[in-house]
């Protein structure tokens, strides 16, 4: 079912909070080092790795993982990672940082020349894979962000959406093969938005 309505989600500029989405605080945030918010990033993540539905991710972000339940979280234990938005395989949104602050989402990157995107860049993850395709329903609620993130900051425009793979490549290689930037981008084409089959086509 494709997006009609625009005021899903909407940005309060007060909190610099996402309207519409659960909002649970992590502490891996700091300032930004000015008021610029121009890029938006999109990343993959799941944890285990490949399980969904776990929970797990926002544990990660709030740095409550037990490092006991997977060894792969033992591997993982020390690191300090947010994200603003996490965007779970069934359509629930998660805000764990305001947009005004930095998320520890990027690490070592660059954009356009400019090196350390955390801080004017904001993070949204997908559950998911590299290897798997994304549900519908997160496209559509990511659809539906993006429109409200380029209201409330202009300087988001379409050539500033971006993957992780794109601003870390040979680090990062996420959001992924089976990411449809082409689905996604369809909303910037002045048409409105399809599903992904009807896209396709």
């Amino acid at each position: 079912m494709a997006i009609t309505n625009d005021n899903i989600f909407s940005v309060d500029l007060s909190t610099h909070r996402l309207n519409g989405a659960e909002q649970i605080d992590s502490p891996n945030f700091n300032e930004r080092p000015s008021q610029e918010i121009s890029l938006l990033v999109i990343h993959n993540i799941s944890l285990p790795p490949g399980e969904f539905d776990s929970r797990c991710v926002e544990q990660f972000f709030c740095n409550q993982l037990d490092p006991s339940q997977h060894p792969y979280f033992e591997e993982i234990k020390s690191l300090e990672v947010s994200s603003h938005l996490l965007i779970e395989r069934t359509g629930r949104v998660v805000q764990f940082v305001p947009f005004d602050k930095r998320a520890w989402h990027a690490g070592v990157s660059a954009f356009d020349g400019r090196a350390n995107c955390n801080d004017f860049s904001i993070g949204i993850e997908l559950e998911g894979t590299d290897c798997q395709p994304f549900t519908e329903v997160q496209y559509q609620q990511l659809a539906s962000i993006v429109r409200a993130l380029m209201r409330s900051y202009p300087e988001i425009t379409s050539s500033r959406i971006t993957g992780h793979s794109d601003i870390a490549p040979g680090r990062k290689t996420d959001p992924g093969p089976l990411f449809d930037w082409g689905y996604l981008r369809s909303m910037f084409a002045g048409s409105p938005l399809l599903n992904r089959k009807e896209s396709a086509q």
